[in-house]
């Protein structure tokens, strides 16, 4: 059974495009909620495709809630 990884670890794991897409799912609806301004989304949106590890995608939505529904 594999052991967990701490969060730095799991944090420098490449991103894979499904990862990447979650995350821009994730952009559309905090702007849908009124979360984030437009320029906030496409700011976050071309940072998210430029990511290269687990940790640059987090710090894309660690300021917003987690998915409650």
């Amino acid at each position: 059974m594999e052991e967990p990884r701490p969060d730095s670890a799991r944090r420098a794991l490449r991103a894979s495009d499904h990862d990447r897409q979650a995350v821009l799912r994730r952009l559309q609806r905090a702007a849908a909620e009124g979360r984030l301004t437009l320029d906030e989304v496409d700011e976050r949106t071309a940072a998210a495709l430029r990511a290269r590890t687990l940790g640059e995608l987090a710090d894309l939505t660690g300021d917003l809630p987690p998915d409650l529904w």
